[in-house]
């Protein structure tokens, strides 16, 4: 495990800073000032601090579209990438004031005619109009998702590694998965194998449990114990190198007898979510794949983009609009999710990551599928 703070690699921040450039470019930015955590990184390419939760508004990073510069909130240069040069980096500031001098001193601070940011708050509502005096405020966060939809060659193999990571974990919670072992010693055990591969940071709270035989999406142990006839949903998320892999399956505990009709409707449901991961493909055909598979859709996305932190498209049956006008392009990685369930079994739970390219899906996880159930499609 590395015990230093590095820097993204080189070609994996000059892929997202050409893209990043673009769209500045794309959507008339002079400036972008950046606050959310995924968004700095992209484009900074240094790690950030992890926080769970929300946090306020604060103009971490600053980009400059003219003269391609990169001002970074840090207070030391332990991971910050030598294409920012030192007299680049600007530290924190109880005075909201002294923030807002360092950022006027910024070269095209005072000729900026429009300048884009990916939040505000209403104190910096008021403070940003004195750095950028000659500007009009406007939304900077499309201009990131676009940039971020669609993934680099060097972006999509840090997915690839932090998807072997959780898979791992994955496997060693299945692999501890039997009679009377509780959900919390499954998640438990999956935590540790994610750690020992090298990530600390899990990207999803809820790991291992019970499927409920009475409710769609619900917990079925009261108690929280596995027990012999039960279907019990895995789901491991990592948030390595600054990238969230994700993986999910379900497996039997003994042979539940209603289980292997159930895998297979999972299976059929796969294969047309798979089909409907194409390019120029509307989003709205991933909630098309459950109706045509005869199965109720979800409460959650059917579909969200894999990438750092929130990357769109999110496909949602309470979006439909959305879903609608999304096409989906070569690049985007998508984290898929199938959902069966039946009354007196329990549910099958699965999640893919899925990758468009030109020639259609390209399915990145590559964990088993229960022995009952089906191979990975």
């Amino acid at each position: 495990m590395k015990t230093e703070v590095l820097p993204d690699e080189r070609a994996l921040r000059v892929g997202r800073r050409e893209r990043a450039f673009a769209q500045m470019a794309a959507h008339d930015l002079d400036v972008l000032v950046l606050g959310r955590q995924a968004n700095v990184r992209y484009v900074a390419g240094a790690p950030q601090l992890w926080v769970a939760g929300t946090r306020p508004f604060g103009p971490t990073c600053v980009v400059v579209r003219e003269t391609k510069a990169i001002h970074l909130l840090s207070t030391w240069d332990e991971g910050v990438p030598d294409d920012i040069p030192h007299e680049n980096l600007y530290g924190i500031a109880w005075n909201p004031m002294n923030t807002i001098s360092v950022l006027q001193r910024i070269d095209g601070a005072a000729t900026a005619k429009r300048v884009g940011t990916d939040a505000l708050s209403p104190g910096f509502a008021q403070l940003l109009p004195m750095a950028f005096p000659n500007a009009q405020l406007v939304d900077g966060e499309p201009a990131m998702r676009y940039a971020r939809r669609i993934k680099t060659p060097e972006e999509v193999q840090a997915l690839r590694e932090a998807i072997r990571v959780a898979e791992h974990a994955l496997a060693a919670a299945v692999a501890e998965l039997r009679p009377g072992v509780s959900e919390n010693t499954l998640a438990g055990v999956l935590l540790e194998a994610m750690t020992a591969g090298g990530v600390s940071t899990p990207s999803i709270q809820d790991v291992a449990w019970v499927t409920s035989r009475d409710h769609p999406w619900r917990r079925g142990s009261d108690d929280g114990l596995v027990r012999s006839g039960d279907l019990v949903a895995l789901s491991a998320g990592v948030l390595a190198g600054g990238y969230t892999g994700e993986v999910g399956r379900t497996w039997p505990v003994g042979e539940p007898d209603a289980a292997p009709g159930l895998y297979r409707r999972w299976e059929a449901l796969w294969h047309k979510l798979y089909d409907a991961c194409r390019p120029a493909a509307p989003a709205s055909d991933l909630l098309a794949a459950y109706q045509a598979a005869g199965e109720p859709l979800p409460p959650m996305p059917v579909a969200r983009g894999l990438g750092m932190g929130f990357d769109p498209p999110v496909v949602s049956q309470h979006l439909p609009a959305t879903a609608a006008d999304e096409r989906l392009e070569p690049g985007m990685v998508l984290a898929v999710t199938g959902y069966i369930w039946e009354r007196g079994v329990g549910a099958v739970f699965g999640r893919e990551a899925v990758l468009v390219t030109p020639d259609g899906p390209e399915v990145l996880t590559t964990s088993p599928n229960a022995a009952v159930g089906v191979p990975n499609g």
